[in-house]
C-alpha cells in the first residue's frame, strides 16, 4: 500500500527521493511494504555490494538484515525528518508515518537511524 499522492523525483544533492502531490496531514501512514529477511552470513555478503546502503538491521536482536520492497529505501535522510519508519517483525513489513502535516510538493524523509530527533553522525557521507 502506498498513497497515490506519492512520487520519485531527483532531490538536490541527494539523489532520488520521495515526494507528494498533495499536503499530508501528521500521523498517518503513507507506506506499508514487505520485506525480504536475510540471515547474517547473507548480511556480511551484502555488506560488499551498493545494497549495504538500502538494507536494515532486521529482529529483535538485530542479527538478521532486511531488504525493503516498494519505495521505502528511497526515501532520503533527515535530522528532524517528517516522517518516521517502523518493523513489524510478525509480518516482516515496513511502514512509513508521517510526524508533521506536510505540504504539496515536499519530500518526504526519514531518519536513517529510526528516531525522528536522532542527530548522531550518518555512517555515511550525504
Amino acid at each position: 500500500m502506498r498513497l497515490e499522492s506519492l512520487y520519485i523525483s531527483e532531490s538536490p544533492g541527494k539523489g532520488r527521493g520521495v515526494f507528494t502531490t498533495e499536503a499530508l496531514p501528521a500521523e498517518i501512514i503513507v507506506e506499508i511494504a514487505p520485506v525480504l529477511v536475510m540471515n547474517a552470513m547473507h548480511r556480511q555478503l551484502l555488506d560488499q555490494t551498493p545494497l549495504h546502503d538500502y538494507i536494515f538491521e532486521w529482529g529483535e536482536k538485530k542479527d538478521q538484515c532486511a531488504l525493503a520492497l516498494g519505495w521505502i529505501s528511497i526515501y532520503n535522510h533527515a535530522y528532524n525528518s517528517n516522517c518516521e519508519y517502523f518493523m513489524d517483525y510478525e509480518t516482516d513489513s515496513m511502514f512509513i508515518k508521517t510526524t508533521r502535516t506536510l505540504a504539496a510538493g515536499e519530500e518526504l524523509c526519514v531518519n536513517y537511524h529510526g528516531d525522528s530527533d536522532d542527530s548522531r553522525p550518518l555512517w555515511f557521507k550525504i
